[in-house]
């Protein structure tokens, strides 16, 4: 199944889309694809932000050992095509925020889907971009899928945004592959982030991503199988629409 262009319907039409691919997603992490000692969840920040999934890990369970859980980066590299990393003078990030999980269980990685919500006034790039680099800073490694064109507020796709505050030099999109798939390692001293990156044309299949669960170990997230679960799950209406049939 190829990506839509989600500019063919209404926010909430997306919205719903986005709900339920969140929820193929963590039925397929909770249902083998996470090591035992970790589980997934979806969850909801303040100020309206639509939920994300959170990969969690239990307390009172260690973290796996070297060999253990995931796959290790060193023996099978993540399948895509770029790999970025911070230039010599790239810029230390200017803002923090605190996020927190109430169960008190430690968040090793996030999924965001981006939404249009996220793109439709600068101060909500700007937040959502200052989520991504607390969350990094934190330690907590994070996978964006924008399945959304770039906007006026956003020039660059999402990831564009996000890249500018943590490296001078930009990363620019093509025009023929305005969607990005990228998977980021988090900030562990004396480590900088780095981003594993698939951009996409309109149209084309999802890849599998690598979630990382550490520096150096990951899963690979079954974006098209769940994202044609999600989509078979629509309203036949919004499905015609998105097909051009309406």
């Amino acid at each position: 199944m190829s990506v839509h262009d989600w500019t063919k319907v209404d926010a909430g039409t997306f919205h719903d889309f986005h709900a339920r691919w969140i929820t193929h997603l963590t039925e397929a992490l909770n249902g083998g694809l996470l090591p035992d000692s970790y589980y997934a969840m979806s969850e909801q920040y303040g100020g309206g932000i639509i939920a994300d999934i959170l990969t969690l890990q239990a307390p009172l369970q260690p973290a796996p050992r070297p060999g253990e859980g995931g796959i290790a980066v060193a023996e099978a590299p993540p399948q895509v095509r770029r790999k970025l990393s911070l230039s010599a003078a790239a810029r230390a990030m200017r803002r923090t925020l605190t996020i927190r999980h109430t169960s008190g269980h430690r968040i090793v990685a996030l999924l965001e889907i981006v939404s249009p919500a996220n793109k439709d006034r600068p101060s909500h790039v700007e937040d959502f971009v200052d989520k991504v680099l607390a969350a990094l800073a934190l330690g907590i490694n994070v996978m964006l899928a924008d399945l959304l064109p770039p906007g006026a507020h956003d020039p660059q796709g999402m990831h564009g945004a996000i890249w500018d505050r943590l490296d001078d030099e930009p990363d620019v999109l093509s025009p023929d592959a305005p969607l990005t798939l990228a998977s980021y390692v988090a900030e562990r001293l004396p480590h900088l982030p780095e981003v594993y990156l698939e951009h996409l044309a309109m149209g084309s299949s999802l890849i599998e991503m690598p979630l990382f669960l550490s520096l150096d170990r990951y899963i690979n997230l079954p974006l098209e199988s769940t994202y044609q679960a999600a989509y078979c799950g629509m309203p036949a209406f919004w499905r015609d629409v998105l097909e051009g049939k309406h």
